[in-house]
């Protein structure tokens, strides 16, 4: 008999997946499957209720896969459909049959100006959000929904979904908009004189001298000329033996060991700046000890500083060479790849300030010395610099063209104890520079823009 078609009918079977097996195409055969039972799931083969069935795991797995073969099939359609809509369009963009007709040079300026107003007007609100968001913090406001007698309100107004929202806002949205603005209008910081060419005898190049240093600890696979705070002996040896080798062949290097270790990477970068020799340079240069910069990295980042009395440092992103190593590698580079595409090169190209990666960028030492040096107050000396050095006026430079190459973490372990240090320091480092923002005279869109990074 056939089952009913009609929910009142008599009950069916809930379905009958069929299993073929085939050996060769003359002998084959046919196993009917009954699909698994609510009951089969709550109640295990020796304590299924009397007169129950029982379906064994084998029975369970068939089920199980001709379900996902269903399922893969219609992933695999819905992937065609795409491929295929992505040719169409590929297809009338090559052929220029676009929708668009408006090829006025008037009216594309009018189309850019009125994108530009809409990046500032999301910037204005985000700025209206957080003074929201700081009053009601200072204030001590806590709207309830016996106050306002509206329970969404309440959510709206809490100072956490205010900080969310503002995130969100300014993170994800102003950020991009900010970014694709910039890949509209092709804009890069250019130096006013580029490096002159050594071999063709220019000699009005500008060649200022750069003390370049390598702070680092116990780091000894990859230890090179630095600035020791090691303790362990074979690494304080790898590394003589390696500033011996550059002795010998002319560089003008210097070992330096700190006994003791106050301050750990700031207090290392204090002591090394409080030495004679750094009266002799302008501008000093930092790279962690696994950075590796190409042999052209000074000649396309100290030709920024000329005629610039007002920038302090200059930034390049870092590039990965473990990116693909495996699926921890990939994901920090999605998130880092943000981090410098967007927020450091929109910051730096619209407010000439970002926080500083604290390496591979150089800094002029006349900034570091005016903006306090390095302080050991915080885990995150390189944003504490940064944010000092903006309140006193210096403008910095971000470089998305200039990489330098480095590691990520490629264990879990090391990625924690990466990430604790990164984020412990900001919060501490927004309680002690708040007064100091505050009280600054740079304007009150800067304001605004500096408590967000230096709370984040």
């Amino acid at each position: 008999m056939a089952p009913s078609l009609y929910w009142w009918g008599k009950e069916t079977h809930r379905g009958t997946p069929v299993v073929v097996k085939m050996e060769n195409p003359n002998n084959w055969s046919m196993v009917e499957l009954e699909s698994p039972s609510d009951e089969d799931f709550m109640y295990p083969n020796h304590a299924a209720p009397k007169g129950g069935r029982n379906k064994n795991a084998k029975q369970l797995t068939w089920v199980i896969l001709l379900k996902a073969h269903k399922a893969a099939g219609c992933l695999t359609s819905i992937g065609s459909a795409f491929f295929s809509l992505a040719s169409i369009v590929r297809r009338r963009v090559a052929s220029g049959r676009t929708d668009s007709t408006d090829t006025s040079l008037t009216e594309n300026q009018t189309m850019k100006s009125r994108f530009y107003t809409c990046i500032k007007v999301f910037l204005w609100l985000s700025l209206i959000l957080l003074g929201f968001e700081l009053a009601a913090y200072f204030k001590g406001w806590h709207f309830g929904a016996s106050d306002l007698q509206l329970q969404r309100l309440y959510a709206l107004t809490h100072p956490f979904a205010v900080k969310d929202a503002f995130d969100l806002l300014y993170s994800r949205l102003v950020l991009c908009l900010g970014c694709f603005w910039i890949k509209l209008r092709k804009i890069k910081p250019v130096p006013k004189q580029g490096p002159a060419d050594l071999e063709s005898g220019d000699g009005d190049g500008y060649f200022p001298m750069v003390l370049v240093q390598i702070p680092m600890c116990n780091e000894k696979e990859i230890a090179r000329p630095i600035l020791d705070d090691s303790d362990d002996p074979t690494t304080q040896l790898l590394i003589k033996e390696e500033v011996h080798k550059w002795q010998q062949e002319g560089a003008n290097i210097i070992y330096r060991h700190r006994v003791i270790r106050e301050g750990y990477k700031a207090g290392n970068l204090k002591s090394a700046m409080n030495c004679s020799y750094v009266k002799d340079y302008e501008f000093v240069a930092i790279f962690d000890a696994d950075f590796q910069p190409n042999p052209d990295f000074l000649k396309r980042t100290v030709p920024h500083f000329k005629d610039n009395e007002e920038l302090g440092l200059v930034q390049a992103r870092w590039s990965f060479v473990n990116k693909d190593e495996n699926l921890l590698t990939r994901l920090q580079l999605i998130n880092l790849a943000f981090h410098f595409e967007v927020e450091q090169q929109v910051n730096g190209i619209f407010l000439n300030f970002f926080g500083f990666n604290g390496t591979a960028g150089i800094w002029r030492i006349k900034a570091l010395e005016e903006s306090g040096g390095w302080m050991e107050r915080t885990t995150v000396e390189d944003m504490d610099i940064a944010v000092r050095a903006h309140l006193h006026g210096w403008k910095f430079i971000f470089l998305n063209d200039v990489e330098c190459q480095c590691e990520v973490p490629e264990s879990y372990e090391a990625y924690r104890k990466q990430q604790h240090r990164w984020h412990s320091g900001p919060m501490q480092l927004f309680r002690l520079c708040l007064p100091a923002i505050i009280k600054s005279k740079i304007s009150i869109w800067k304001k605004g823009n500096l408590i967000f990074l230096s709370s984040c």
